[in-house]
């Protein structure tokens, strides 16, 4: 079984179509996606209107709630969200904010004898940071049930061993934090022994052409330079 995971796409449609295409050439079973396809970026309407198309399973992320309820419940009041938020609350179709609030919060599979869970944050919460040397993370990996945990959220991705359980952080697709403007996503690969392979991928692609869609909708300066820098 080989899983492509996706995450933090943000809105940022030129990331996306580039992501979908590397993944079709990597011969994948599923894909899934761990939420949060607002946010930041100026298309997430057709960031939203791909993911349905291609039927992606989807998790609800932390902004794609906040969308949904149209306050910071599950995202920080920063001087870039003050923006944000209410350019995408504005912005994404009603019938786009439904979809979003049908979305689940987890999906738990069974593939080749491993119990594999994917969660935006973490199991206890959608907007919880796990990075893999954090004490909550490991506290996390203690308790959970599953085999694999695949989370994203902190748009940095990460693998780590717990005993016999896999920590996975997949990154972001089109809002990276990792120093560089590119795209980084998850293939998981499970044999029928229950060996586990992970591999990330990096792509570049065409940021510019997102720097010049924000510059364009007078987006705010740090929003706008954070796509070249790959910083927050």
């Amino acid at each position: 079984m080989r899983i492509a995971a996706i995450s933090d796409i943000h809105g940022n449609i030129y990331a996306l179509m580039k992501a979908l295409e590397d993944i079709d050439n990597q011969k994948v079973d599923m894909i899934i996606c761990l939420g949060d396809l607002t946010g930041y970026g100026p298309h997430p309407n057709e960031v939203i209107a791909l993911i349905k198309r291609r039927e992606i399973p989807c998790l609800k992320g932390n902004y794609d709630a906040s969308v949904v309820d149209g306050d910071f419940t599950f995202i920080r009041n920063t001087s870039i969200n003050s923006f944000s938020l209410p350019w995408a609350c504005e912005e994404v179709r009603a019938s786009n904010k439904f979809y979003l609030s049908e979305l689940p919060t987890s999906l738990d599979y069974n593939f080749e004898g491993s119990k594999i869970k994917f969660v935006h944050g973490s199991p206890n919460a959608i907007n919880e940071y796990l990075f893999e040397d954090g004490v909550n993370t490991q506290e996390v990996m203690e308790t959970t049930d599953c085999d694999i945990l695949v989370c994203a959220h902190t748009h940095i991705p990460s693998f780590k061993k717990f005993g016999n359980k896999i920590f996975i952080n997949v990154g972001s697709v089109g809002k990276p934090k990792i120093g560089r403007p590119n795209i980084t996503y998850c293939l998981i690969d499970i044999n029928e022994n229950s060996d586990i392979k992970v591999k990330f991928r990096e792509l570049e692609y065409e940021f510019k052409r997102i720097v010049k869609d924000t510059k364009m909708l007078n987006f705010p300066t740090p929003l706008v330079n954070s796509y070249e820098t790959g910083n927050e």
